[in-house]
């Protein structure tokens, strides 16, 4: 597991999220810890290393 900062797609606040290293791609949705929103996480990793990162709005 690693933590990762990022800036929320909805209220534009700096939170920080625990990642799971261990499966090379992900695709999930989660919660702001400030607003609330629901936030499309997409993520992949190379040997543990994080290579992408996305935080989407999901209510376009």
């Amino acid at each position: 597991m690693i933590e990762h900062y990022f800036t929320c797609p909805y209220c534009w606040e700096t939170i920080s999220m625990l990642l799971d290293n261990s499966i090379s791609k992900q695709i999930y949705v989660e919660d702001c810890e400030v607003c609330c929103n629901p936030i499309q996480i997409t993520i992949q990793f190379e040997n543990t290393e994080l290579i992408a990162f996305q935080a989407d709005n999901i209510e376009q």
